[in-house]
C-alpha cells in the first residue's frame, strides 16, 4: 500500500511536458522545411517565366534570387537548361533549385540527414 502520492503529479507533468515540447519542436520544424519549399516553388516559376519570354541566364539568377527573399540567396544553387543560347520558341526551359536546410531539433538529426536538400523545380515552355 501507498503512504504518500506527494510526487507523482510532478513526475507525470515532467514526462508529458516533455513530450508535448519535443512534439512542439517538430512541428516547427516542420513549418520551416514547408517554408523553404514553398518559398522555392515560387522562386523557380519566377525564374522558368522569365526565361520564357526571353530573359537572359543572369535575369532569371537576378529574378530567382529577388523571389526567394526570407531565404539566404547565396546559398540557393540554380541551374537552367537549356542556356540563352540554345533556347527556341516552342521548346521548353528548365529551371531547378536546391537550397540546404538543417533540422533543429537534436533529435531528428539522428533520423534524418544532417543537412536537407529541399528541391524545386520548373518547367515552362519558351513563347
Amino acid at each position: 500500500m501507498i503512504k504518500s502520492e506527494k510526487g507523482q503529479a510532478t513526475v507525470e507533468l515532467a514526462l508529458t511536458l516533455t513530450i508535448l515540447v519535443f512534439i512542439l519542436f517538430v512541428i516547427i520544424d516542420f513549418g520551416r522545411i514547408f517554408h523553404v519549399y514553398l518559398t522555392l516553388e515560387h522562386a523557380s516559376r519566377e525564374g522558368a517565366r522569365i526565361a520564357s519570354v526571353g530573359g537572359t541566364d543572369a535575369d532569371v539568377v537576378e529574378r530567382v534570387r529577388t523571389s526567394a527573399g526570407s531565404l539566404n540567396t547565396n546559398q540557393i544553387s540554380i541551374s537552367q537548361t537549356p542556356s540563352r543560347v540554345n533556347r527556341s520558341r516552342g521548346n521548353y526551359v528548365t529551371v531547378q533549385l536546391s537550397y540546404p536546410i538543417t533540422p533543429s531539433v537534436p533529435i531528428i538529426n539522428n533520423v534524418l540527414p544532417e543537412s536537407l536538400e529541399i528541391k524545386a523545380n520548373t518547367v515552362m515552355r519558351i513563347e
